[in-house]
């Protein structure tokens, strides 16, 4: 390999590859041309949370009781599930 040159340039079928940072770059500058308030607008990917999102707060006296709503109540695939030891 020749100085400067990376693993990409000496594969083959990687000027896609390089296509597609070339684009994901593109697109990162044009989002820091952004305002602040837009950037926080669109950055994030709002969706619901069965459960969670049905009530506008909790409060639980312990973490025990809290982990234990959690495993009773909320979805596996929301990730508040106890650990597996």
């Amino acid at each position: 390999m020749e100085k400067g040159q990376t693993h990409f340039d000496i594969l083959p079928g990687t000027e896609i590859e390089d296509r597609g940072w070339e684009d994901f770059r593109d697109q990162c500058r044009r989002q820091m041309q952004r305002s602040i308030e837009d950037r926080i607008k669109y950055g994030f990917c709002r969706m619901y949370k069965p459960v969670l999102d049905d009530a506008p707060w909790r409060a639980f006296e312990t973490m025990a009781e809290y982990r234990e709503w959690c495993a009773t109540h909320l979805p596996d695939y929301l990730g508040f599930k106890r650990a597996i030891r």
